[in-house]
């Protein structure tokens, strides 16, 4: 596979990067993304989703700090776009692993860049049956080129418009690892 990076590459990349969040400001920002997620939600037993692959590194820091009964699921949805019009149809690689009729859903993600993807699970979620849907990010990025049909409800750390890995957001499909947010040098 010649298009993967090597090691030596893949050193350099976060070590040249650009710190935007410490660790701390990371482990920061879960708690009080759990403190407003648990005001929300603690009368409720809802099912929260993860988003795979980029919602896994929140989900395993936010989900020990949640206090009150909830079902864990996941789900691993992409967008295809496949005609001239430029729409997206919803492509699972994994469907939602929990029903979610008549029931409250949390959807964790990564980050929030333009949104079309999250956008696409809310409403297959409501489609499906979810009495309510509420989401929560790590990341909002900034910027304009956000879709209208989605605002997040629990946002940890706003970052600026590059492009950013760590945390469970990846450096082609590398760094999902990385205990910071960082920015590639350079973009």
């Amino acid at each position: 596979m010649s298009d993967m990076p090597t090691k030596e590459q893949l050193d350099a990349v976060l070590q040249e990067a650009d710190l935007l969040k410490t660790p701390q400001q990371v482990d920061d920002a879960i708690n009080r993304l759990a403190a407003d997620i648990t005001e929300r939600l603690q009368q409720s037993v809802p099912v929260v989703y993860t988003i795979m692959n980029g919602g896994l590194v929140l989900a395993g820091l936010l989900l020990p700090r949640l206090g009150f009964a909830l079902e864990v699921g996941y789900m691993h949805a992409t967008r295809y776009r496949g005609d001239v019009t430029g729409s997206a149809e919803l492509q699972w690689q994994a469907p939602p692993s929990v029903p979610m009729a008549d029931r409250t859903v949390l959807i964790l993600d990564d980050i929030f860049d333009e949104g079309h993807t999250l956008a696409a699970v809310v409403e297959a979620c409501r489609q499906q049956g979810a009495r309510e849907v509420l989401t929560a990010v790590l990341v909002n990025k900034i910027h304009d080129r956000k879709t209208s049909a989605l605002t997040v409800d629990f946002v940890g750390l706003e970052v600026e418009d590059r492009y950013v890995f760590g945390c469970g957001m990846d450096y082609r499909g590398f760094w999902r690892n990385a205990p910071g947010i960082y920015a590639v040098k350079g973009l």
